[in-house]
């Protein structure tokens, strides 16, 4: 198919001209909208656009920033330029000043009250009540006893005790002190027991005997132990500090009178006895086991219907000569070996006064036989 120009221009007139330039205006148009709708879009976030991917950031903020860095510099340049140059010091700080701590602390800051303590500092433990003194602590005064008070002991298996003192001297009624050697660490009522015990029984013993009494030997007080120290056994007085062991009372002349010395009148012995189980729950002495030998023991325990136990025999005095050693032989005794020698039978006896006497020696040197006693041979 060949076509020519005089063909083109009468099938294609000025009017395919004009519809062609409409078409490139319409799709101008249309791009132009198509750009300007874009540039609407980008203000907008897609509804299903996740992670912002299609939409880029805003420019306007970027602008708006830079032009605010710019508007304060601007400004703070013109405020700089209108400080002076040279600007006064502040005045020195007085000395009568607060410090700078107490200035800087806020005083809007609630002080804790001393009832409501602060929520960061722990509550502070109560101060405890002064614990009121027992009957016995006031009644044993600095004119009783030199007997100080000493906190209470909670030891283990229920030892220790309560009301507790430690007891350093008797003050007699003269106002002689009897010390207590070593200290003894007893409750208060066992104290005043003891204290008791010495002022009004063994002082007018002490004076019968022609002196004062200035020591008391004890023995043993309060020790967390069985009963004899034997192991498992019950809790002893001693663990509660209910007990004291005596072992001795010296006086001032120097004379020491011990509870157990046989060597000691059995009368003065005899009145200790009755004094001390007139006053004590329990005495152990000799007699009662072979643990109180050497000691008298002294407590305050507590049995039912006020049981008491007083075992203490006072033994007599020991023999200036010893039972044991033979009498002196008499004069008139036969002598040792004729006495130690058995006595012969009737048929010996006999035959050795029938028997002649040794033949003396011949006068040619011969030696006679002599003739010995029969013996009987041991086996």
């Amino acid at each position: 198919m060949s076509f020519s120009l005089p063909d083109f221009r009468r099938k294609w007139s000025c009017r395919g001209y004009m519809s062609a330039r409409a078409a490139m205006v319409t799709a101008a148009l249309g791009l132009s909208f198509v750009l300007v709708e874009r540039a609407e879009a980008r203000k907008y976030a897609a509804p299903l656009d996740i992670f912002g991917l299609g939409t880029p950031r805003p420019r306007a903020a970027v602008h708006s920033a830079k032009t605010t860095a710019k508007t304060t510099a601007k400004t703070t340049a013109k405020t700089t330029a209108k400080i002076p140059a040279t600007v006064p010091l502040p005045k020195p700080r007085p000395d009568e000043a607060p410090k700078a701590m107490e200035e800087t602390a806020p005083e809007a800051e609630e002080k804790p009250s001393a009832d409501k303590p602060s929520a960061n500092k722990p509550a502070e433990a109560a101060p405890r009540p002064e614990k009121q003194l027992s009957a016995c602590r006031l009644a044993l005064t600095e004119d009783i006893a030199i007997a100080p008070s000493i906190p209470d002991i909670h030891g283990p298996g229920a030892c220790g005790g309560e009301d507790l003192v430690r007891l350093e001297a008797i003050v007699l009624p003269d106002k002689r002190k009897v010390a207590v050697k070593p200290a003894a660490i007893l409750r208060c009522t066992m104290a005043s027991a003891v204290a008791d015990w010495v002022r009004k029984d063994m002082v007018p013993l002490a004076a019968s005997l022609g002196s004062a009494i200035s020591d008391l030997d004890n023995f043993d007080s309060f020790e967390c132990r069985g009963r004899n120290r034997v192991v498992g056994a019950l809790l002893s007085e001693h663990g509660k500090a209910n007990a004291l062991d005596v072992r001795a009372i010296k006086l001032a002349n120097g004379q020491s009178i011990g509870l157990t010395d046989r060597t000691i009148s059995r009368e003065v012995r005899e009145r200790v006895l009755h004094s001390v189980c007139s006053r004590f729950s329990t005495v152990l002495g000799p007699g009662s086991d072979w643990y109180h030998e050497d000691h008298i023991h002294l407590d305050l325990a507590q049995r039912r219907n006020d049981y008491r136990i007083c075992q203490w025999n006072v033994w007599d005095p020991l023999p200036q000569v010893a039972p044991l050693l033979p009498a002196e032989r008499p004069e008139e005794a036969p002598p040792r070996e004729v006495a130690a020698r058995p006595q012969a039978k009737e048929g010996d006896d006999e035959a050795a006064e029938k028997s002649p006497a040794p033949a003396e020696k011949p006068a040619d040197g011969n030696k006679a036989q002599s003739h010995k006693p029969a013996t009987k041979k041991r086996r």
